[in-house]
């Protein structure tokens, strides 16, 4: 089951000439996401990124998870952003800290 929900993200460099991009969540499961970004991303790759649930969805603090997963699919949207689907892989949820 999809969720649709806008969440902050933040997209980890995988390699150290890059930086972190930030992007939107437009609807997340338990297996994959669907998302929002400036960036173009390669079919099979690899990627590693940290969804903030905000306070309004969690009603105590922000809570963030860090996934590892796939892109499956790039569209291109009506507002000039890329449209990525990723398959989630694995996740863990960060301390407050992080």
């Amino acid at each position: 089951r999809r969720f649709n929900m806008s969440l902050p993200m933040r997209i980890l460099s995988l390699d150290s000439n890059s930086h972190d991009l930030k992007a939107l969540t437009r609807d997340v499961s338990y297996r994959g996401l669907y998302f929002l970004a400036e960036a173009e991303f390669k079919l099979g790759s690899a990627i590693e990124f940290i969804i903030t649930l905000t306070e309004q969805v969690t009603r105590s603090g922000d809570v963030n998870i860090r996934c590892h997963g796939q892109i499956v699919r790039t569209e291109a949207t009506q507002n000039g952003k890329k449209g990525v689907a990723a398959k989630i892989d694995r996740y863990e949820f960060l301390h407050a800290a992080a």
